[in-house]
């Protein structure tokens, strides 16, 4: 049974009989029904509220239901809604050019009020069918594209944290050995210098051939640069297992269950990964990163991909600050060097915390940034972004974390990327 009660169908006649006739017909199974008399009412009308159907006549003054079609089929909005046309012109010809046009059917006139009921109920129940087709190709495309952007991130965060875990893992066995071993070289040194200050106690005249080897091999100066030297191989050993650590926790893999997370840890191991591509170069200065966290507690969530969530939104703001690069000079912008800030909170109500993320570059136009988070859309050149890094963090925040992304741009202002987490 169709239910025709909420379907709209708008009569375009210029003969109030026609018109009268239509609408009792139309009414009696329960379509709402509005009139118009000449083409350019029917546009007017079209324009204001959309019909499900459109019963229009051929001959009217001012414009003639061929001009009316034409125009409703060139428009994109309401190309869609079905046309028959009534006519008195029954010749194969003019038939051809109604179809041709875009209608779906041709009634001739004098009618039969029946026959117009039945057309219209078959091309309402097509255009239904044809609606509801259309919305599950649509909503079948959508669960592809989020199941391919799954996909993908699984791969990527796979292969990425396997590759990151690897690296870590074979640099931490060497540098414990080096780390280990070097206060025992610092206290060794220190011996043999307390051993030489013995020897000069005990034998003050040398002798020629030992005088001439301190001198050679400059004994203070040894005895001052040679504890700096270790110590800076000390330093260096504890700066590699820092990097070590971070990127064991970079690479946390994930298990089927959320864990307890610190934000400021992962932040934190993402910046200093990302840190090469900060530091200055020939075409400009560092870019700063400043940390701002907040009383921020530790929140259940799945630590890798929330990762790759900052890894893909620093990299974007660093990708931002480098383009912002062109066309001033270095000293322009040792003045107004490149900065990102990154900040967490806790909502009034302690419910969320927010991370921002945001740079001083040029923004982003309202054109691209409706689009940012599609399928596939990227403003980089071929080989440099595949559309699919901010796509896949606002998959891993809202849908995996029930969270939100948001992006807040404008040109000149610079870009701010929120991400709201459930505590």
């Amino acid at each position: 049974m169709i239910n025709s009660s909420s379907s709209f169908v708008l009569i375009v006649d210029d003969n109030p009989t026609n018109l009268s006739i239509l609408s009792k017909t139309l009414k009696s199974a329960n379509y709402k029904i509005r009139m118009a008399v000449d083409g350019e009412e029917a546009l007017a009308m079209v324009a204001y509220a959309h019909p499900d159907l459109i019963l229009l006549d051929v001959q009217m003054p001012k414009m003639d239901g061929f001009e009316a079609c034409r125009r409703l089929q060139a428009d994109p909005a309401t190309q869609g809604i079905p046309i028959i046309f009534m006519t008195a012109l029954a010749d194969t010809e003019n038939k051809i050019q109604g179809l041709s046009l875009g209608a779906v059917d041709y009634i001739t006139k004098p009618f039969e009020p029946q026959e117009v009921l039945a057309r219209v109920k078959v091309h309402w129940r097509l255009k239904q069918l044809a609606d509801t087709l259309e919305q599950r190709v649509a909503q079948r495309t959508d669960e592809l594209e989020k199941a391919q952007l799954q996909l993908v991130h699984q791969e990527k965060l796979s292969t990425l944290g396997q590759l990151v875990a690897g690296v870590a893992h074979e640099i931490n066995n060497p540098i414990a050995c080096v780390v280990g071993n070097v206060s025992a070289v610092e206290d060794s040194i220190n011996d043999l210098f307390d051993l030489i200050d013995l020897y000069r106690q005990q034998f003050p005249e040398p002798g020629p051939t030992i005088e001439a080897s301190l001198n050679t091999i400059d004994l203070e100066y040894l005895r001052e640069d040679l504890p700096k030297l270790v110590k800076s191989m000390k330093d260096g050993g504890d700066r590699i297992v820092s990097i070590s650590q971070s990127l064991r926790t970079f690479s946390r893999a994930d298990s089927d269950k959320k864990q307890k997370f610190n934000l400021a840890e992962g932040i934190d191991s993402t910046v200093l990964i990302l840190r090469h591509r900060l530091k200055a170069n020939n075409l400009r200065p560092a870019i700063e990163v400043i940390a701002n966290y907040g009383d921020v507690p530790e929140i259940n969530c799945f630590p890798g991909q929330l990762n790759q969530v900052f890894m893909n939104i620093l990299a974007n703001a660093i990708d931002a600050l480098d383009a912002a690069c062109v066309g001033r000079t270095y000293e322009e912008l040792e003045a107004d060097p490149g900065r990102i800030i990154i900040s967490t909170s806790r909502s009034i109500d302690l419910s969320t915390v927010k991370i921002s993320i945001k740079d001083n570059g040029y923004g982003i136009p309202n054109s691209v940034k409706s689009r940012i988070f599609d399928h596939l859309f990227t403003t980089k050149e071929v080989g440099k972004g595949t559309g699919l890094g901010l796509a896949i963090a606002k998959s891993i925040v809202e849908e995996t974390h029930n969270g939100k992304l948001i992006c807040h741009s404008a040109v000149g202002e610079g870009t701010e990327f929120a991400i709201e987490l459930p505590v």
